[in-house]
């Protein structure tokens, strides 16, 4: 079997690392994939924005599936042009992914199929920005209505705080078409939860829950970001997840049906766990990244036949290994605004043990070396029988290499219990 994988990240990594165990494939390939892939996958220099590039693509390799990665190409439409010559795809429909494209698209869902959700209101001016949040108290909750990278949120404290997250999104534009409007929502103080399954539209198998941690540093302090460390599963209990399931979920997909939107792929919500219950934040309509890198060695079946079906609209029962896993995110010095680029990295990056490995964000082979190239630069991931290994052996992965102004939490997985 050959698959393919769109995107170049350390969710994609982790997809090419899963994929590389399986027995049923025999090619991995990557568009365009990452130098610290080639080990375990052919990479392809072309741009997934050329969709008859792609589609041509698949047809002379001959490959059986495909999964996209990142949100831009699913929000762009590839799947939906895959599907349309006959090749099986991993990933949410155009209409589907809107639900992650647009935060008003998603939150107008939400209302209509009252699904638990922050009170907001759709603002596209400093101006309106300041006016509406008459109807709030602080702090804050900005966000930008498109695609931002995960750089598209603002937890403001006050005021002046608000006024200059608005500045940055209306009229520095620091975000391009994505800021051109955002929703300022009620703040709801809790706790979050990254919540994933598999769904072909109509049903749904749950994956391991993952813990994520946004915060740039330790004791969730500095700026949001894309996500610093992941770990998994994290336990709830049945009670909230019957909760989670019956009002958040399930209404999902049945708004999904009621529209007619086709979905063959990965769901991910991103929860708060408020004092009333839980909340959504968000949809992703696709692997959140580094959840990713730790839901994926979870997973007993072959991923080759889970996928395939799931390309095919069939959900298989995702079946568990008991093991525990910890994603570190190492990041470089600027991130997340200002990521700096080519730096040299000290160590092997392509070091591993059965225990413990790295997946490839933002790396560089020169022939100086390995260097930076973006800002999650490295994932250090650690398996083991229970948490707690499996953290230390995330972080002694994660001492094998080094770069000036290295960028770490060194806090991951540390408030696991719920309602912490």
């Amino acid at each position: 079997m050959k698959v393919l994988v769109i995107g170049q990240g350390g969710r994609e990594h982790a997809l090419v690392h899963s994929f590389s165990l399986s027995p049923r494939i025999s090619e991995v390939h990557a568009i365009p994939g990452n130098d610290g892939m080639k080990a375990e996958a052919l990479c392809h220099d072309l741009d997934w924005k050329n969709f008859e590039a792609i589609v041509q693509f698949c047809l002379r390799t001959e490959i059986d599936f495909v999964f996209i990665g990142p949100e831009e190409p699913l929000v762009a439409g590839l799947s939906d042009e895959l599907r349309a010559r006959g090749i099986l795809v991993v990933g949410a429909s155009r209409s589907a992914a809107n639900l992650e494209g647009s935060k008003i698209v998603s939150k107008r869902f939400m209302t209509e199929m009252a699904i638990p959700t922050a009170a907001y209101e759709i603002v596209t001016s400093v101006d309106e920005t300041v006016h509406a949040a008459e109807k709030f108290s602080a702090p804050f909750v900005l966000k930008a209505d498109g695609l931002a990278a995960g750089k598209g949120v603002y937890i403001c404290a006050n005021l002046e705080e608000l006024h200059s997250a608005a500045v940055d999104l209306f009229e520095k534009k620091i975000l391009g078409a994505a800021g051109e409007k955002a929703l300022l929502e009620k703040f709801q103080p809790g706790w979050e939860l990254s919540f994933l399954v598999l769904t072909n539209g109509q049903d749904f198998q749950a994956l391991p829950l993952a813990q994520d941690h946004k915060r740039l540093r330790d004791n969730d302090e500095g700026p949001n970001t894309g996500g610093m460390g992941t770990v998994a599963p994290f336990q709830i209990s049945a009670e909230l997840r019957r909760e989670i399931e019956e009002k958040i979920i399930r209404p999902t997909l049945a708004g999904l049906q009621k529209h007619h939107i086709l979905y063959r792929g990965v769901l991910y919500f991103g929860l708060m766990m408020t004092a009333d219950g839980a909340s959504l934040l968000e949809y992703n309509c696709r692997f959140g990244d580094p959840e990713t890198q730790v839901i994926l060695p979870l997973i007993q079946n072959d991923v080759a036949e889970l996928f395939l079906d799931l390309a095919k609209g069939k959900l298989q029962t995702v079946r568990l290994h008991q093991r525990s896993a910890a994603c570190v995110v190492m990041a470089a010095p600027g991130y997340p605004r200002n990521p700096e680029k080519n730096i040299s990295i000290e160590g092997d990056p392509l070091e591993s043990t059965p225990l413990s490995y790295f997946l490839h964000a933002a790396t560089l082979k020169t022939n100086e070396g390995w260097k930076t190239n973006g800002g999650r630069v490295l994932n250090a991931v650690g398996l083991g029988s229970t948490l707690q290994e499996a953290l230390r052996n995330a972080y002694l992965q994660a001492s094998k290499v080094k770069w000036r102004g290295l960028q770490m939490r060194r806090d991951i997985g540390l408030r696991i219990s719920c309602g912490s």
